[in-house]
């Protein structure tokens, strides 16, 4: 996994515990459940996510869209990509 990736994971967990991103610990709840995603893999999905919706907002100058993170946090465990 890309090192920048792994990096997100302190910001996943600081959103895992945050009351203002209730969206990001209940994709966490629902990616454990899953029979072969454990706690770090879980994470690392999330970053993945955080890094895409990151990458875009810088690609096309524009805000963090709230709406498309939530949208690909909705679509895991199948990565975007």
């Amino acid at each position: 996994m890309d090192d920048s990736i792994a990096q997100l994971i302190p910001a996943v967990e600081q959103q895992l515990s945050s009351q203002e991103t209730p969206y990001v610990a209940e994709t966490y709840r629902r990616l454990l459940e899953e029979p072969d995603i454990d706690e770090h893999e879980a994470k690392l999905m999330i970053a993945l996510c955080l890094a895409d919706e990151s990458e875009a907002m810088i690609e096309k100058e524009r805000d963090f869209d709230i709406v498309r993170y939530q949208e690909l946090l909705g679509l895991l465990p199948i990565l975007p990509g």
